[in-house]
């Protein structure tokens, strides 16, 4: 097994898993707050980085059926939402390749 390098982020507000604090996004790739994930209110990003990503599956939504995959830590391994890989109907397209990450297992970090 290699070495995992982390990514460290620079800006005004940084989002972090809530259980050990590592890097996950920024206030600056934020698309969205207007989601709801299992654990509440949810934010839709358009990158995060220190994340590993499960295997797809497909799954009915609020908005439909999307194919989606849930996104761990990277150190920690928490589940910190998932990400969308394909949306069904065109009009929720726009998530594919996008990131919900659910509020409540953030933490700000600066």
């Amino acid at each position: 097994m290699g070495l995992t390098y982390r990514t460290y982020l620079n800006g005004n507000r940084i989002f972090g898993c809530s259980k050990c604090r590592t890097h996950l996004s920024t206030t600056d790739s934020i698309i969205s707050k207007q989601f709801q994930g299992q654990h509440g209110r949810a934010y839709l990003f358009d990158t995060v980085v220190n994340v590993e990503e499960g295997p797809s599956e497909d799954r009915h939504m609020t908005t439909g059926l999307h194919t989606v995959k849930d996104i761990f830590c990277s150190r920690c391994r928490s589940v910190l939402g998932w990400k969308y890989e394909r949306a069904y109907e065109q009009n929720q397209r726009y998530k594919e390749g996008k990131y919900i990450l659910e509020k409540q297992l953030l933490t700000d970090v600066n």
